[in-house]
């Protein structure tokens, strides 16, 4: 049990937050879950969270609510959502904020700006989480692999972004992840997140698995010139993208060695052949559970970002496209239409 247990609200109990929510209530924190899925919600109710994988196996009992049945107010709201579900779930989670309660990001993309403009950068947090994990079916987790956890204020003087309440975030996150760690270099991360995010949605234009994908020598270059793409825009905002998990962004910037981003491949191959999870959760809305992915929250904003910045991104727009294409049954995942993509590359 912990010695300073914390009561958080996670709204999205799926792959991250059901994951995060379900080791934080085993060691005793005071841990709700809120989800639209109600047969998600049932099964949690009747029987917990089950955690399954080779890291982890357990059940445990957790109060669960779709959104429509939650009552009470939370200091700490963890928002564990599809990126495209952020503006609906930041306005339905408005009654539960208490005066002093702030929104914890824990999600991919660069959510933490449009969750600001709903409700002000001092309530916002940012939150990197780059583990491996998939919804299997109701109440049931797969905890694939374990990945970076960081934690840092999103706005305000880099001085001050760790804060007193990232702190208490970071040790009760800690009961997940013993690495969890606060930074005050969260854009760092999520930026980085964002052109290593880009390579897997590439990946999911295929049926590869990430690992092999990232390893096939045909689309090394395309990889590569992929997330210098997001890095140029990154770099074009002031920001210094930090490095995780085998993912280097210095090797990949312009001035780096063409060696040292193909070492950062087999980096990025190597860490996701220990993981169980062998597909990433792009290709599973894709092939699996066929609905629309996080694409545009995750990579239109870059393409909107860069053309603010004046930094071009044609490479992240066809992608962009051809996720859209096979979203509408128009294209197979297959590696056809990753050399789709590639032909943008060709003069």
């Amino acid at each position: 049990m912990t010695p300073h247990p914390t009561r958080s609200l996670f709204w999205g109990a799926g792959a991250i937050g059901g994951t995060m929510a379900a080791f934080l209530a085993r060691a005793g924190h005071d841990v709700t879950v809120v989800d639209s899925v109600a047969d998600h919600v049932e099964a949690i109710n009747s029987g917990g969270i089950a955690i399954t994988g080779p890291i982890a196996t357990f059940t445990v009992p957790i109060p669960a609510f779709t959104p429509e049945t939650l009552k009470g107010e939370w200091d700490t709201i963890v928002l564990a959502t599809k990126a495209h579900h952020t503006e609906s779930a930041v306005r339905a989670l408005l009654p539960h904020l208490s005066a002093t309660a702030c929104v914890i990001s824990a999600q991919n993309g660069l959510n933490e700006l449009a969750i600001a403009d709903l409700i002000g950068e001092r309530r916002t947090v940012g939150a990197f989480v780059n583990f491996g994990a998939d919804y299997l079916e109701p109440g049931l987790i797969l905890y694939g692999g374990r990945g970076t956890v960081m934690i840092g204020e999103s706005f305000g003087p880099a001085t001050e972004r760790v804060s007193p309440r990232v702190l208490a975030a970071r040790d009760a996150w800690r009961d997940f992840d013993e690495r969890a760690t606060a930074t005050s270099h969260i854009w760092g991360y999520l930026w980085g997140k964002e052109a290593y995010g880009a390579m897997l949605f590439a990946t999911a234009l295929t049926n590869e698995s990430i690992a092999d994908a990232l390893a096939m020598p045909p689309y090394r270059d395309l990889f590569i010139a992929l997330a210098r793409e997001i890095l140029a825009v990154a770099t074009a905002r002031g920001v210094q993208p930090q490095a995780f998990d085998g993912f280097d962004p210095s090797a990949y910037l312009p001035t780096g060695a063409p060696e040292a981003a193909r070492q950062s491949l087999d980096n990025l191959v190597a860490h996701n052949r220990k993981s169980a999870k062998t597909h990433s959760g792009i290709w599973r809305d894709l092939a699996v559970r066929r609905r629309p992915t996080e694409v545009d929250a995750q990579l239109g904003i870059v393409v909107t970002l860069g053309a603010e910045a004046g930094v071009p991104t044609p490479l992240t727009a066809r992608l962009v496209g051809l996720i859209h294409d096979i979203e509408r049954g128009e294209r197979p995942q297959s590696l056809n239409t990753l050399d789709a993509l590639a032909d943008v590359l060709t003069p």
